[in-house]
């Protein structure tokens, strides 16, 4: 059974990962996930369902579209690998429990931001709903009804501070220093993580995001930096690590 549930994560993931990359290029443009189906961006024609097999229909096809043999994006075949190796590591490290399910919630996270924000500067609103409604109904089956609360309040407490950190760098910067999406992002680290647990996130997310700050500062005349990824990245791998940031923590407060 322990092959069998490898194996079956990991296609959940990619085929989640196929879904994950529809949403996130199309939401933002207001498209329907529905229509129009599925089609190569080159000649338009609508593409078979075997043609939508995710990761094998790109490998079989060669990376061309069937019928005009234009070259097609690798972006969504990463994408149905990357969630597939999510799921999987997920799998592996937790096994089937409470902290699987969150791991599964955040990794679907950091796919979905990762497209939606690096390509659009957009955070879309549904994945957080989702998200959040996910993970209060985790804590109160796993846990009990107080916790999950206890959770929501969290987070609320981590959004207003990260709404707070906003409103102070507008007027620091005189622009626009976090976008909305950032702050809706923030409600789930109190909540996934609890208040402590998402400070530290807060300052990781900012240690992540330096580089890729700098690098646009003297590479691109566009310095907007979407942090959204560094965000959620930060969210995962405190999740991830939670016991390690813990001790560092509690060494923290101590001293």
């Amino acid at each position: 059974m322990y092959y069998f549930y490898c194996v079956f994560f990991f296609l959940l993931g990619c085929i989640l990962g196929s879904f994950y990359g529809v949403v996130a290029t199309r939401l933002p443009k207001n498209e329907s996930l529905i229509k129009p189906r599925s089609h190569c961006e080159e000649c338009n024609e609508t593409l078979a369902w075997f043609e939508l097999i995710p990761v094998l229909s790109f490998l079989i096809q060669k990376g061309k579209c069937r019928h005009c043999k234009t070259k097609l994006s690798k972006v969504h075949i990463l994408i149905e690998i990357s969630t597939g190796l999510l799921f999987l590591f997920a799998y592996l490290y937790y096994d089937i429990s409470y902290s699987f399910f969150i791991s599964i919630i955040l990794s679907s996270l950091v796919i979905l931001i990762f497209v939606s924000d690096m390509k659009y500067m957009i955070i879309l609103d549904s994945p957080l709903i989702i998200s959040a409604i996910s993970i209060f109904f985790l804590k109160w089956f796993y846990f009990d009804l107080s916790n999950a609360f206890l959770s929501l309040f969290e987070g609320m407490l981590s959004f207003f501070t990260m709404f707070a950190i906003g409103k102070i760098g507008n007027v620091l910067f005189k622009r626009e220093s976090l976008g909305g999406g950032d702050i809706k992002l923030s409600f789930l680290f109190g909540e996934a993580l609890g208040i402590q647990m998402a400070f530290a996130a807060f300052v990781l997310s900012t240690f992540l995001a330096l580089p890729y700050a700098f690098a646009c500062l003297f590479m691109r005349n566009n310095h907007e930096v979407p942090f959204g990824p560094f965000l959620v990245s930060a969210l995962w791998i405190v999740f991830l690590f939670s016991e390690k940031f813990k001790n560092v923590l509690d060494v923290f407060f101590h001293i």
